[in-house]
């Protein structure tokens, strides 16, 4: 076997992916509404980045699955960043408790990582629904939900409301989750032109949410390799960014937290209205260094 094939076929060792998350109030809003949170899936988990205030670090053992989210609060400036913090924990512990899916599925089996994933995606909704219950200050709150689950070679990428996933493969950029907001409905029903939907204020309506009226969550399995670059986002980026913009950043990446930062940059220069929130992950054949 060629040193190239085993590059693409072995599993990167922790120190061979170079991943990076940061979320950011913009230069509008008050608070920040946004939770992320980067972790390796062991027998526990281990947490390397996250914004929540009380997540520790776990013993390590032989690395599983690499687990990262985004989630955009939606609701007033308390019960937005409830939202979004209580779907992360959720998520988070649910797939911590679920740990047997891991050890024991079959690759050809995708049934019990699809049921994980959408069981942990109607708790989270469960949860959020429930605590709007208890605070009148928190009703009518919900957030998103953008969650990649690698199980290497494969990944899976579960997705409710509208914050992305895109993966940058061979040059080519690719958005791999699809907006769940009323402006997409209405592209997809043939009503509106995709050029013309996203400047209606149908674009800011979600027609899927963890705690909002409807929760429809998706799953879908891709497969991973070397040299891949992915990123989640919340929509803070997408209205400043374009696709364009994102492609030339990440072709152009010294590290994953450059590419963090100088997306986030771009936001704010283009007047950063939202909270803003980005992910990004590569692997790399040799050790990675903090950059």
């Amino acid at each position: 076997m060629t040193s190239a094939s085993v590059t693409t076929t072995r599993k990167p060792q922790d120190g061979e992916i170079d991943v990076y998350g940061l979320t950011h109030p913009g230069r509008v809003r008050g608070t920040n509404q946004d939770h992320f949170l980067i972790a390796s899936l062991h027998k526990t988990v281990e947490v390397h980045r996250t914004s929540l205030p009380t997540v520790g670090r776990l013993p390590q053992s032989e690395r599983l699955a690499f687990l990262a989210m985004v989630a955009d609060g939606v609701g007033g400036s308390a019960a937005g960043e409830a939202a979004s913090r209580l779907a992360v924990q959720r998520v988070t512990e649910y797939v911590a408790q679920s740990m047997r899916c891991f050890y024991t599925a079959d690759e050809h089996d995708e049934q019990a990582f699809h049921e994980a994933l959408q069981e942990a995606a109607f708790r989270c909704h469960e949860s959020v629904v429930a605590e709007a219950g208890t605070d009148a200050d928190l009703q009518g709150m919900a957030t998103t939900l953008t969650l990649w689950l690698g199980v290497w070679p494969r990944a899976y990428l579960l997705q409710v409301g509208d914050s992305r996933c895109y993966l940058l493969r061979d040059g080519a950029l690719t958005q791999l989750s699809r907006d769940q907001t009323m402006a997409q409905e209405l592209v997809d029903q043939g009503v509106l032109r995709r050029t013309e939907a996203f400047n209606t204020r149908w674009a800011n309506v979600l027609s899927s949410s963890i705690g909002g009226r409807q929760t429809a969550p998706l799953v879908t399995r891709m497969e991973q390799d070397w040299g891949n670059v992915g990123l989640l986002c919340s929509d803070g980026l997408t209205k400043h960014v374009s696709d364009e913009r994102i492609l030339e950043r990440l072709a152009n990446m010294t590290s994953a937290r450059q590419a963090c930062e100088s997306l986030l940059q771009d936001a704010l220069d283009d007047g950063g209205t939202d909270n803003i929130t980005v992910i990004v992950g590569r692997t790399l054949e040799g050790r990675v260094e903090d950059a």
